[in-house]
């Protein structure tokens, strides 16, 4: 409720929005818990680069402990700091980000340190109405829908599920029923596995069918759904979920001699530098959307900066 009435105070102008001088798509949810946001902003990022933008990213940093706000973030950042994703987005993208409560403090910065940036895809966010935005896309996901119907406390949602009539784009990720005409079907997929001692090193996942002592971990918002692509590919190997954004300790890795161990690449960045890591992988996965979401964004997007100025 509280929610709906900030949306309100900012619609009808009782409340300012921040505008920036670059276009502002926000990537989030209404309900909480994992959705596959982040492979999504991952893949539109890179998807938008190829069509000649240079987007830069912004994201609250939920889970980091930082002192102070807002922070620049790249794939060596501490993700103690400003947050685990916010370490696997840039390090996937490659593109400027900055992270703060403050998502308007948090885009200042970003753009007075990358001035050369036309584009800002903000994590998550749909609630924070403070940053005005040019586009929206909610993400959906698949099997759990909107759970029992209700707000928080009493069901999984933010905002009513009629919020998602006035959204620019809706993607349904994974399985859970027909995708609506309008609506984007997604599907993450990923057959490579990285190396956590040496990101040189990769493997196929059929690679690891068959080998004993495998365990799999995974601290993401809906661990099942990483052990049942495992599973999938023809896995056998013991399960370890932890709490979404769970800071894992070396000691919890430890599962013994001549145990191989698989995690999520949102795991990984916060596992970098522990004993044992020439036995751990993890798999790295891409958003792919039916439609061709990134097609239809940049159509909704002024040009490049750069195509612009030819």
């Amino acid at each position: 409720m509280l929610t709906a009435l900030r949306r309100l105070a900012y619609r009808r102008g009782w409340l300012a929005s921040e505008r920036l001088p670059v276009p502002v798509v926000v990537v989030g949810n209404i309900s909480v818990g994992g959705t596959g946001k982040t492979p999504l902003l991952a893949m539109l990022a890179e998807a938008l680069k190829a069509r000649g933008y240079r987007p830069g990213l912004i994201a609250r940093g939920y889970g980091g402990r930082s002192t102070h706000w807002p922070r620049l973030v790249d794939a060596d950042s501490d993700p103690l700091e400003v947050g685990d994703e916010p370490v696997l987005l840039a390090g996937l993208t490659g593109c400027p980000m900055a992270v703060g409560p403050d998502r308007p403090a948090a885009a200042r910065r970003l753009l007075a340190e990358h001035p050369e940036l036309d584009l800002l895809l903000a994590d998550d966010g749909l609630q924070h109405y403070r940053l005005a935005r040019d586009l929206e896309i909610a993400v959906i996901d698949g099997r759990r829908r909107h759970g029992n119907g209700w707000l928080l406390p009493a069901g999984p949602l933010r905002e009513p599920v009629s919020r998602l009539a006035t959204v620019d784009f809706v993607v349904i990720n994974g399985e859970g029923g027909s995708v609506q005409p309008g609506e984007y079907a997604m599907r993450v997929e990923g057959d490579t596995c990285v190396n956590l001692a040496d990101p040189t090193l990769t493997r196929p996942l059929a690679a690891f069918r068959g080998r004993r002592c495998l365990h799999a971990l995974a601290g993401i918002g809906d661990p099942q759904k990483f052990f049942a692509s495992l599973q999938a590919a023809g896995l056998a190997f013991e399960r370890h979920p932890f709490a979404d954004h769970h800071a894992c300790r070396p000691d919890e890795l430890d599962f013994g001699p001549g145990t191989t161990t698989l995690m999520t690449g949102k795991d990984a960045v916060k596992c970098r530098g522990f004993p044992g890591n020439q036995a751990r992988w993890w798999l790295a996965v891409q958003a792919v959307t039916e439609p061709d979401l990134a097609a239809a964004l940049a159509a909704r997007l002024p040009p490049p900066r750069s195509a612009a100025e030819t």
